[in-house]
């Protein structure tokens, strides 16, 4: 079974949602949850980790929401991906391979070099964008600039 996580997209799609109802905000997370169609709880935990870092403010309770914490030409790619996602995009065995086996006791070692070097390229990529790209991509009609 493959294990994928959604959470940078779906991260990306809440920041683009922030940005394009920029005079509505802040937003609610059950607004959010239905634009992304998921449960507000998902909002939440990714509203939390970005809020972490910097990247959207949160205020809670009553007349509370969320809104950017600064314009999406400043909100690069690879902030959202290190603030939601916990693993790298390729990981390694979830239970480490037999230390008995030729290959199983070194292929760790021996992919460590290449997930760093896969991982840093798609950092380098989403360091060269912004969300102000993504916006741009969503056309006019989803409000995009």
């Amino acid at each position: 079974m493959v294990v994928t996580s959604s959470r940078f997209a779906v991260a990306v799609h809440i920041l683009a949602l922030h940005a394009t109802c920029e005079d509505e905000q802040p937003l609610t997370s059950e607004f959010v949850a239905a634009s992304v169609n998921t449960n507000p709880v998902v909002v939440r935990r990714l509203l939390g980790r970005l809020r972490t870092k910097g990247l959207v403010e949160v205020r809670p309770g009553p007349g509370g929401g969320s809104r950017l914490a600064r314009s999406p030409e400043r909100l690069r790619l690879a902030e959202v991906y290190r603030a939601v996602e916990d693993e790298g995009l390729l990981a390694m065995h979830r239970h480490g391979p037999n230390p008995r086996c030729p290959v199983g006791a070194h292929i760790q070692a021996a992919l460590a070099g290449v997930l760093a070097e896969a991982e840093a390229g798609l950092l380098k990529a989403l360091e060269r964008r912004t969300l102000g790209d993504v916006l741009r991509a969503l056309g006019p009609a989803a409000g995009g600039r």
